[in-house]
């Protein structure tokens, strides 16, 4: 499973929001189409945390192909009054705002 870390800052109080706009989006098949096994949100201090596990390692790649969909480009446009880049300076796609994972652990069967 390849997993995918997005850090960004959230507007004090609006998880709810947040939490509701990614529900309707994965309602529909998107989350299918982009090989989305599971997603995770977290807050803490202001900041963002979205926790996104794919099938397989080709989740980048499906993400590239769905950014044009409608619904991807909609639910982008919806977020942006709540979430903001965590450096806008620097930031162009999700990828300047994704996390490096510097260690992992797995429980053996």
């Amino acid at each position: 499973m390849h997993s995918t870390l997005i850090v960004a800052r959230m507007e004090p109080g609006a998880s709810t929001d947040v939490a509701a706009l990614f529900g309707t989006f994965d309602e529909t098949d998107m989350p299918h189409l982009m090989g989305t096994r599971r997603r995770q949100l977290f807050t803490y201090r202001g900041l963002y945390f979205h926790l996104q596990d794919f099938n397989s390692d080709n989740g980048g790649e499906l993400i590239e192909k769905a950014k044009t969909d409608p619904r991807f480009v909609a639910i982008s446009e919806d977020l942006k009054p709540y979430i903001e880049a965590y450096d806008p300076k620097t930031w162009r796609s999700p990828a300047d705002a994704m996390a490096t994972r510097f260690y992992n652990w797995e429980a053996s069967a």
